[in-house]
């Protein structure tokens, strides 16, 4: 890594400029962008499967997470003709608002995670679709997720009684889940989608199969799980985010930093430590150890 005000990094056979390693963006553990850069490339091998052929949205925080965040889906002017990406149209919801075509980053290698990290890019959030790199087309989703977001004071030990349940319920449908912490204050599941996904197709779509498993879950643990997000019927109580399958929804991307206060990152986690319960969200340094086959 470079001194203090920066210079480039070779990554991946790419001269990335990187500039001002010493700033502070999160004041309350003193992590610099260099902290930022250096976890991004340890949990690279980890991360980028999680991305390949995803577009990328990404929640920038350039000045720390004390100051106000932005979300960022087009590529900025200026980024590298190196960078990989995918040109989708979004159709404008207001009246006389025309639609626009943006161009989001596909992050295929280190050099491209180094650059996004550079730009103040904390969290990095993607689809459950990935891109027909021979067409630059959406493919058909190839995972359903089950967004588990909890109302204070339920937390994770409320998601990790969910989760179970949830597991359940997708096992018997012929899915297999994999458990991840959010980073935040909740937790995910994600099942691979393939042809024995019967379910799931005959649902019409994953969306509907996802609100389907909601309701499910509703019926059976109703002192627990909600499935609509009303304010009054949150605390206390697991959402189960069944709207993270529609294909214009994304979600955080396992082992992304989050923007809070503290360096969290969104990890997964065994399923024999979802039944001991006790969970928390890793830290930086605890993901980083996690990715490098530590404790």
């Amino acid at each position: 890594m470079s001194g203090a005000e920066g210079g480039w990094l070779s990554v991946a056979g790419r001269e990335v400029r990187v500039t001002n390693l010493d700033k502070v963006l999160y004041p309350a553990t003193a992590t610099t962008k260099a902290d930022v850069l250096q976890y991004y490339l340890a949990v690279a091998p980890s991360i980028l499967p999680e991305m390949r052929d995803r577009p990328v949205t990404r929640k920038r925080w350039p000045d720390g997470v004390e100051q106000k965040p932005f979300i960022e889906k087009n590529l900025p002017r200026g980024a590298p003709d190196w960078v990989p990406r995918m040109t989708q149209h979004h159709t404008g919801q207001r009246s006389g608002h025309e639609g626009r075509d943006l161009d989001y980053p596909l992050v295929d290698d280190e050099a491209v995670l180094v650059w996004l990290a550079q730009s103040g890019a904390l969290e990095l959030h993607a689809p459950q679709w990935r891109v027909d790199r021979a067409t630059g087309e959406p493919l058909a989703p190839d995972r359903l997720v089950v967004d588990l977001d909890p109302g204070a004071p339920a937390g994770l030990d409320a998601c990790a009684e969910v989760a179970l349940a949830t597991r359940g319920l997708l096992v018997a449908d012929g899915l297999v889940a994999r458990a991840v912490t959010s980073g935040s204050k909740g937790m995910q599941l994600y099942a691979d989608l393939g042809d024995g996904a019967e379910a799931v197709h005959d649902a019409g779509s994953e969306s509907d199969y996802a609100h389907a498993l909601a309701a499910r879950l509703e019926a059976a643990l109703p002192a627990l799980v909600v499935t609509r997000q009303a304010r009054d019927l949150r605390p206390g109580k697991v959402l189960v985010d069944w709207s993270q399958n529609n294909p214009a929804k994304t979600t955080i991307v396992p082992w992304s930093l989050r923007g809070r206060e503290r360096p969290t990152a969104a990890t997964p986690v065994s399923w024999t430590e979802v039944e001991a319960g006790g969970l928390v969200q890793r830290t930086l340094a605890e993901a980083t150890a996690l990715a490098e086959g530590g404790s």
